[in-house]
């Protein structure tokens, strides 16, 4: 048999229920209100009409905004001069710049010039020099034996024919010395003097040599012999001798400017 005390949770009249729920309701909100009258911030809850016991939810703080940006101080004069001045500063720095670097090309072009011009001249003065070198020995060759030759019998045709391959003051100095000492002396002896430029004995090119050209001078040595006969030599003689010619270069071809017995 069942106990008339007991009863079933959640039973009783309805308005016992309603009581009850209307006090648990009323003891929230008061709890509420306590934590809600923290500083700072105040939220109003309604009571729902319903009669829900949960509240709505909160909405959210709207995030502040964010403050502006501070303005960029003023620029001092000094400064504002510097930037402008920097400009103007730099653009003659890159002309400069610019203006090595053309003259370096050109320098260079300048320098290749002068050096080729160099060895352009100096390859012409050598090809000259080789050439008056072979120009001075062939004249030299050619004139040894008629300046150093004469006959008594027609010493002013021999005289003549010497000064034809003479120069300068030596052409001079050959006349006076011919008329005042060479002429009364081979006149007197009947002096034949005959020049030859020596060969070997085989028949071989002339023993003459060049011993320094340029293209408008020359030395040559020549080993002569030469053949004397007078009436105070009646035997012919032969000299061994070495002559130094200097030979220059005229409009006229190489001239003997030099004779010097060795």
């Amino acid at each position: 048999m069942a106990n008339p005390t007991s009863r079933t949770r959640g039973t009783g009249s309805p308005a016992r229920r309603t009581m009850t729920a209307a006090a648990r309701a009323a003891a929230k909100r008061a709890a509420r209100q306590e934590e809600e009258t923290v500083p700072g911030r105040t939220l109003l809850v309604e009571s729902p009409a319903d009669g829900r016991d949960d509240p709505r939810e909160p909405e959210p703080a709207p995030a502040p905004e964010p403050a502006p940006a501070p303005a960029p101080a003023p620029e001092s004069e000094s400064e504002s001069e510097s930037f402008e001045d920097e400009p103007e500063e730099s653009a003659p720095s890159r002309r400069a710049g610019r203006s090595v670097l053309t003259a370096v090309p050109v320098l260079v072009l300048v320098t290749a010039l002068v050096v080729a011009a160099v060895l352009g001249w100096q390859y012409r003065q050598g090809r000259q020099a080789e050439q008056g070198r072979g120009e001075a020995l062939a004249a030299a060759r050619q004139a040894a034996p008629v300046v150093l030759s004469y006959d008594y019998r027609h010493l002013d045709r021999d005289f003549a024919r010497a000064r034809a391959l003479l120069t300068g003051p030596f052409r001079d100095q050959y006349g006076r010395t011919t008329k005042t000492v060479v002429a009364p002396t081979a006149t007197t002896y009947h002096a034949v003097v005959k020049a030859t430029v020596a060969t070997p004995s085989d028949g071989g090119t002339p023993a003459a040599s060049v011993v320094s050209a340029t293209p408008d001078k020359a030395v040559v040595l020549l080993f002569v012999n030469q053949v004397t006969q007078s009436t105070q030599v009646p035997e012919p003689r032969l000299d061994l001798n070495r002559v130094r010619l200097t030979l220059t270069h005229t409009s006229d071809g190489w001239k003997v400017s030099g004779v010097d017995a060795l």
